[in-house]
């Protein structure tokens, strides 16, 4: 908790936030969104905010700006900020406080660049536009923080452009962004929840870094409790706009008092026996290559993997490893240069047009945003009952029991079927996207990172779904994944991606046995723990293998 020591940098007492919504047919409401929420940070401390989607923990994050996103309104309680009161602050106190006390670092750092300037432009940006420094000073400070968060060549890279440059090597920048003006407070909102873990592991070794040497404070969001506990002094658990728990981060992780955080202590704590290996496979491919149109390079190369009927197969791999183009490879979507495809014992034709309606029935895939993966417009009913009517001409009262019947299977029962996605939560999406391809009756279904944009405990809920499922439908499931989390509970066997090759395949217990391969031994030593210090000793084991090599 607070260090009765050090001098209180931000004091927010009994915040409450409001907005407005317009439900479609309803009258509009006022809704709650944070509901007296208090919390202290000291100078040159980090406070972790942790919960589910629409807990409030951005929304909170942003009002130690005074900002509201989206409409909401700060209706109650107060906001010091080193002594003054900023939520009734006049507009010209705001525009002095943001961007030079206060700085902020988004999820998404490629949407929050312009792709149209160089890097350096808009790193020394808010600083020049707050007179804190001349152009030279800015640009000098940039660099040392380029070199100070790992960047490559610190001298010169401000001058590449954001596509130039990795998501990792961006997600520093802003950092660099956020820290050039040498603000007394940084919100850093999920900065690594979009990269590999891989990646992730550098960027939260160059955060840590970069405050404990600027002496910065620090409000940290996220919704994985083993990656805030890494940087984070005390930890504040919230869920539906209240705080659940508030305390130091030893206790959080290894004695919390809540029911709720104890819950996400456990999270992906799954027992999965691993399937015995029977019959003939339901997927085999051998010796696939593949690339894309107009390019002149492989993007898969002499790919050899077998599933076996109700089993579980894990590809994993960080961003561009060729996973999802491997997806895209069966489906048909992008048919092979050379190599084969067998499904069921049937050869499948390379391209998705020339394969029969069977070929497309017994092969189902449910995708990584369910936003994005139905129509808004169709009712829940509808979605599912799709596939029962093209693939088996079910309608009328026949298909609405086979529908409740589906959506009874994946934990949802009544009063959902006449429901819109936008009146449904993430994970109920991603559920119904599993009915809808579950309707199909397949003989494999293809899960394409199903759980990456959900919450720990949403997430969680799909696995055992899953599970589940595939005990009784006895499906199969492709599941690529970067997240090794998720392989240790669910997978029967794994296949290791790298630059478009397989480099590591075989049984769950073979494949995260020793000895490892370079690549492998880096994913699976990448994965967060529960674990206070866990960060500081996965770097200091990598200083010690560079300097042994």
């Amino acid at each position: 908790m607070a260090d009765r020591g050090a001098e209180t940098l931000l004091e927010i007492r009994d915040l409450k936030i409001e907005a407005t919504i317009y439900p479609p047919g309803e009258p509009a409401r006022d809704i709650t969104i944070v509901d007296g929420v208090s919390l202290t940070l000291q100078q040159g401390k980090v406070l972790g905010l942790i919960g589910e989607s629409g807990a409030g923990k951005s929304t909170i994050g942003l009002s130690a700006m005074s900002y509201g996103r989206g409409g909401v309104r700060l209706t109650g309680g107060t906001i010091r900020l080193s002594g003054q009161e900023i939520r009734t602050a006049s507009h010209a106190a705001l525009r002095a406080l943001r961007g030079h006390t206060v700085t902020y670092v988004a999820q998404s750092a490629a949407a929050a660049f312009n792709p149209a300037k160089r890097l350096m432009e808009q790193v020394i940006e808010t600083t020049l536009q707050h007179g804190l420094a001349s152009r030279a000073e800015a640009e000098a400070r940039a660099v040392g923080l380029f070199a100070e968060l790992g960047l490559p060549n610190p001298k010169t890279f401000g001058q590449r452009y954001p596509h130039q440059v990795s998501g990792g090597q961006l997600q520093r920048a802003m950092t660099a962004m956020a820290l050039c003006p040498k603000p007394d407070l940084v919100i850093f909102d999920e900065p690594t929840t979009a990269l590999d873990v891989t990646t992730q592991i550098d960027v939260l070794a160059a955060i840590k870094k970069a405050i404990r040497d600027t002496g910065v404070a620090a409000l940290y969001i996220t919704h994985d409790l083993a990656v805030v506990a890494q940087v984070s002094d005390d930890i504040m658990v919230l869920r539906n706009g209240k705080m659940v728990e508030y305390g130091p981060v030893a206790q959080i992780i290894e004695a919390p008092q809540q029911d709720y955080t104890r819950a996400l202590v456990s999270v992906r704590q799954i027992e999965h026996v691993e399937a015995k290996a029977e019959g003939e496979p339901v997927l085999s491919v051998d010796q696939v290559t593949a690339r894309y149109r107009g390019t002149h390079f492989d993007v898969l190369s002499k790919v050899t993997v077998d599933l076996r009927p109700g089993q579980t197969l894990a590809v994993v791999g960080e961003s561009g490893s060729g996973k999802s183009t491997l997806a895209r490879a069966i489906t048909g979507l992008l048919p092979p240069r050379s190599g084969s495809i067998r499904f069921c014992g049937r050869t499948l034709a390379p391209a998705l047009a020339q394969r029969t309606r069977d070929d497309l029935r017994e092969l189902q895939m449910i995708y990584q945003m369910a936003d994005v993966a139905m129509n808004p417009r169709h009712t829940v009913g509808t979605i599912i009952g799709r596939p029962l009517e093209f693939y088996f001409g079910l309608r009328g009262d026949e298909k609405r029991k086979k529908i409740q019947q589906l959506l009874d299977e994946i934990e949802m029962g009544s009063g959902f079927i006449d429901r819109y996605p936008a009146e449904l939560s993430g994970g109920q999406k991603q559920r119904v996207c599993i009915a809808r391809a579950l309707a199909a009756k397949p003989k494999l279904i293809i899960c394409d990172e199903v759980t990456s944009a959900l919450d720990p405990l949403v997430a969680d809920g799909i696995l055992k779904l899953l599970l589940n499922l595939q005990k009784i439908e006895g499906v199969a499931y492709l599941f690529i994944t970067h997240d090794l989390a998720t392989v240790k509970a669910i997978a029967d066997s794994i296949a290791v991606m790298y630059r478009g090759e397989v480099v590591r395949y075989g049984a769950k217990s073979d494949v995260l046995a020793p000895p490892f391969d370079d690549y492998t031994d880096l994913l699976l030593s990448s994965v967060p723990e529960m674990k206070i210090g866990w960060l500081e000793e996965v770097i200091t084991h990598r200083k010690m293998e560079s300097a042994g090599n």
